[in-house]
């Protein structure tokens, strides 16, 4: 089947916000291709000293949390900030792992619909820093950041699965 962005679907919505839910599709579909099929031990092991699958998961999920707060013009509140030192923790359930992302995928989706893209030029601060960004440079960075961890997860997930003996 061809990737979601070549399927001719969500053609209601302007281009860029389109690439960015095509994105979230093509994540889910990797995602639970390569990794859904591991145990929760797997999901959480450290091979070679590789951060996790299971933290590529969460970081993805909590990052589209993050990254559109800020392209609504919002700063971080404490439970994202919170969330965000819990990335990392050896305590993640395959189901717990994967209900958090297809729900960030389906609330940063709906968020993503909402943002008109006539404003896709309007400046953003993003982080402490206060770093400069527009709205469109937060939509297409995480797409980007999405599909980034995606490929760490898969490339972490073959080394789990090449271990088994």
């Amino acid at each position: 089947m061809a990737e979601p962005w070549l399927r001719g679907t969500l053609t209601d919505v302007a281009a860029v916000p389109r690439a960015v839910l095509h994105a979230f599709e093509l994540a889910q579909e990797d995602l639970v291709r390569w990794c859904a099929e591991l145990s929760d031990a797997e999901l959480n092991e450290r091979p070679e000293g590789l951060v996790p699958v299971a933290f590529h998961i969460r970081h993805i999920a909590r990052s589209i949390d993050r990254l559109l707060s800020y392209a609504e013009g919002k700063r971080l509140d404490e439970s994202q900030i919170a969330a965000l030192k819990g990335e990392l923790k050896a305590d993640a359930t395959h189901d717990g792992l994967f209900t958090e992302l297809a729900a960030a995928l389906e609330r940063g989706a709906v968020r993503i619909r909402q943002i008109d893209a006539s404003r896709l030029e309007e400046a953003r601060p993003v982080g402490a820093k206060l770093l400069p960004t527009t709205v469109g440079g937060l939509l297409v960075h995480v797409a980007d950041h999405t599909q980034r961890h995606v490929g760490q997860a898969i490339t972490t997930t073959k080394i789990v699965i090449a271990r088994r003996g």
